[in-house]
């Protein structure tokens, strides 16, 4: 049996935070805003494989109000979702992603975020696709205020 779930996030940028995206933290001198450190991208993969699944999404299992959850790195928040998956006899077959954002540049950084993710997939690197767009100066990613993220990812059981 095959599923396929899709999953989006958007977070603004904000001085005085950590960018984190993809399981790298980045230099740059802006991070996004959110209870855990932000990481929009896993966020997305981590509400596609939930969708997927038929589970609940992020914010039902891991909620910003769980104090808990402050700060929490967004890659152990997609080792618990991959592990639920597992435990209802599912597993990843691939990822596909987009990443819109002014800067950073996603190009150069997505063999690293690949290292970085592949593993807690469960996939090969070739299963999991990362693009990098711009906002085209529209909207508040195109003016460089927040970066948005979107995912779809395949299962089987």
């Amino acid at each position: 049996m095959l599923r396929i779930g899709f999953g989006y996030d958007i977070h603004p940028l904000a001085p005085g935070r950590p960018l984190v995206l993809g399981g790298l933290e980045i230099p740059f001198p802006k991070g996004l805003a959110g209870h855990s450190d932000g990481d929009g991208l896993v966020h997305a993969i981590v509400d596609a494989l939930l969708g997927a699944a038929g589970e609940p999404d992020i914010g039902c299992l891991f909620p910003d109000t769980d104090p808990r959850l402050a700060g929490v790195p967004s890659l152990k928040l997609l080792g618990e979702a991959v592990a639920r998956l597992r435990a209802g006899g599912w597993s990843v077959v691939n990822v596909d992603t987009v990443v819109a954002a002014e800067e950073p540049k996603i190009a150069p950084l997505v063999d690293r975020m690949r290292d970085v993710l592949c593993p807690v997939l469960g996939v090969e690197k070739g299963a999991l696709g990362i693009k990098g767009k711009t906002g085209e100066g529209l909207g508040d990613v195109g003016e460089g205020r927040a970066i948005a993220c979107w995912a779809v990812a395949l299962i089987e059981r």
